[in-house]
């Protein structure tokens, strides 16, 4: 497998970086499979800092083909129903003219988006589960520099995604390909998991999909400098943050990066020391268990509490709401994913939750469906 070595900052486009934490042979892909477990692939996690910003990103980048070789996050449960109307309403309140949606993943946006509007709207995803409508046009592939609005025979007025900045290897790339199809005044909308505060509150958010730590500090000069100007900003919660921005002529003048390099480094390194503490504590109640334990979330929550030396030898299976995680295997494991309604009828049953932001609806969901449980958060 061919690596990318990335060797400069995409904040200040300097080598002045610094080797931060390394996690060896991680799993590739952060979802299931029905593969066997001999065709699962691994390789280095390897994290490094930039000494001038505090940009955290990854050093070796993976083939995309690799990273996104399944579908894996249908984004189910109340969190997530919230956020789409929330996000739903800004656009509708901040877009103009025909709206182009970068990510659509299965069209839930534009679909309720277009009930009551005139406006054309097509998705660009590499992988649809959507197939467009009359309405709604679908263009199967990855958005980038060379996207040609003309050729695919459509006006761009919008530009629009939802978590998927983050997912982008360099980001300048991204904006400067939508400031190439955007007309001037343009709007640019999108949201974007507030990750500072997810890493603060030990949520392991930087992975192989996210490449990078695009805190709204970073976000903010980024923009800038690709001259888009900032609009309006709207905080969902602790989860995302939406923006409305627009492409300008007017000479836009570029944030200045306050230097989070000791911030930064820190946060990251406390939400390792987090992990290898939770770790012990966690394998010392299942040495004592009793009953049967489950782990919540078929994702990198999951994989990475299992990387850091989670004892398996109790876990019966994974417990995940996703139709298309259960039946499989989670990749990089030898764990299963089931329902979480198979722990329904147990006389007894375990739970260990590290869900993030999904964590109460999650522990909700578990009670409700058998008072006996008991979760280990």
């Amino acid at each position: 497998m061919e690596v990318t070595t990335r060797l400069y900052s995409i904040v200040t486009g300097n080598d002045n970086l610094e080797f931060l934490y390394q996690l060896k042979k991680f799993p590739v892909f952060m979802g299931c499979t029905s593969e066997s477990e001999e065709k699962d692939l691994f390789a280095d996690m390897t994290w490094v800092i930039d000494k001038d910003s505090g940009m955290i990103q990854l050093r070796d980048l993976l083939p995309l083909e690799v990273v996104y070789s399944g579908y894996h996050s249908e984004a189910l449960g109340s969190m997530w129903t919230r956020h789409h109307a929330a996000f739903g309403s800004f656009v509708k309140k901040y877009s103009k003219g025909d709206i182009l949606e970068i990510g659509g993943g299965n069209g839930a946006l534009a679909l309720d988006y277009i009930k009551n509007s005139t406006q054309k709207w097509t998705i660009i995803e590499a992988q649809p589960l959507f197939s467009g409508n009359d309405k709604i046009k679908v263009i199967t592939g990855f958005f980038d520099e060379n996207f040609d609005s003309q050729k695919e025979g459509i006006m761009v007025d919008t530009i629009v995604h939802s978590h998927v900045m983050e997912h982008i290897i360099d980001p300048n790339t991204m904006l400067q390909a939508i400031r190439k199809i955007l007309p001037v005044g343009g709007r640019h909308l999108f949201s974007i998991p507030n990750l500072e505060i997810w890493l603060r509150k030990n949520n392991n958010a930087l992975h192989f999909e996210h490449t990078l730590f695009l805190t709204e500090t970073m976000i903010d000069f980024l923009l800038t400098k690709n001259h888009f100007k900032i609009l309006h900003k709207e905080y969902f919660d602790e989860h995302s943050i939406f923006y409305e921005t627009e492409v300008s002529e007017d000479n836009i003048e570029t944030l200045l990066v306050p230097n989070k390099y000791t911030e930064y480094k820190k946060i990251y390194l406390d939400m390792v020391s987090y992990y290898e503490s939770e770790v012990t504590r966690l394998n010392h109640l299942i040495n004592d268990c009793p009953g049967p334990v489950f782990l919540f979330g078929a994702h990198i929550f999951s994989q990475f509490l299992i990387y850091m030396g989670l004892n398996l030898d109790k876990i019966k299976a994974v417990l995940d709401n996703s139709g298309i995680k259960q039946g499989k295997r989670l990749y990089g494991t030898s764990l299963f994913v089931k329902s979480p309604l198979s722990i329904e009828t147990l006389d007894e049953a375990y739970v260990i939750l590290k869900a993030g932001e999904y964590q109460q609806e999650i522990k909700q969901q578990l009670i409700s469906l058998n008072h006996n449980v008991t979760i280990w958060e």
